[in-house]
């Protein structure tokens, strides 16, 4: 499970750089916090930057690490206004979807799935062509999937699938259409089974029913997923995942 949080945010980083690059004096050393996954001296330098009167094109990078930063610290009201801000300076359409995506993020972590997706149909009404669509429809299925709107969920991961095969979101989207039909909370990924197993074993001496499910990707390696439970509600699943985290086991809600 470790692993593919680590891969999640190395992409995540890697998004981040390609949009902004590494070459502006007072951002190359917030970027490298980024990295360093300190997010306090990220708020702090992004800060200071807003502060010293920088060009506009830095002042807008400044902007939206600072609202990535409050969002990473937790401090998802504080993040939104931020990005707010950055909406407010009338910059470029680019800069307007970054930050509306990073709104979006927000509700998302806050669980508050309904308010991301109102955030996205209004990204998707001011920018319909975003460079980012790919993207923005994985949102839109991710929010989805936590209201149990299945069918409004395939839509979107179906549109990825056709019209963007070559985007980053393709594989995912694949995996999630493949989903069943129901919440379930994941304790474990791993490509050797009987790492699963074990952990199977380990979860069932602990009076949790736990299930393999096995993934393949486009390479053909393939993926043991540990899972718990199989709800029609999402509370259900949640009050599982707090169970689980209690007893220390990392835990995601599927789908």
């Amino acid at each position: 499970m470790n692993k593919i949080f680590s891969l999640y945010s190395f992409i995540i980083l890697g998004f981040v750089f390609f949009l902004f690059g590494f070459s502006e004096a007072g951002v190359s050393d917030i970027e490298t916090a980024i990295l360093e996954n300190d997010y306090p001296k990220v708020q702090q330098l992004s800060q200071e930057l807003i502060d010293s009167q920088p060009t506009q094109k830095e002042l807008h990078k400044a902007c939206y690490y600072l609202g990535l930063s409050q969002m990473q610290l937790g401090q998802y009201e504080k993040s939104r206004n931020t990005f707010q801000e950055l909406l407010n300076k009338n910059s470029s359409d680019d800069w307007r979807d970054k930050a509306y995506l990073g709104m979006v993020d927000n509700y998302h972590m806050e669980e508050k799935f309904q308010d991301s997706l109102d955030t996205l149909d209004k990204l998707l009404k001011v920018s319909p062509k975003s460079e980012y669509l790919s993207l923005i429809y994985l949102k839109m299925a991710r929010g989805n999937l936590k209201l149990a709107q299945w069918i409004k969920a395939k839509k979107y991961l179906t549109k990825i699938i056709e019209e963007f095969p070559h985007s980053i979101e393709y594989d995912l989207a694949q995996q999630l259409i493949q989903e069943k039909h129901y919440f379930a909370v994941q304790v474990g990924s791993f490509t050797i089974r009987e790492r699963a197993e074990n952990l199977i074993n380990e979860l069932k001496k602990k009076g949790e029913y736990a299930y393999i499910i096995e993934l393949t990707d486009k390479d053909g390696k393939k993926y043991y997923r540990v899972r718990v439970g199989q709800f029609s509600q999402l509370g259900q699943a949640q009050d599982l995942k707090m169970r689980l985290s209690q007893l220390g086991y990392p835990s995601k809600i599927y789908p």
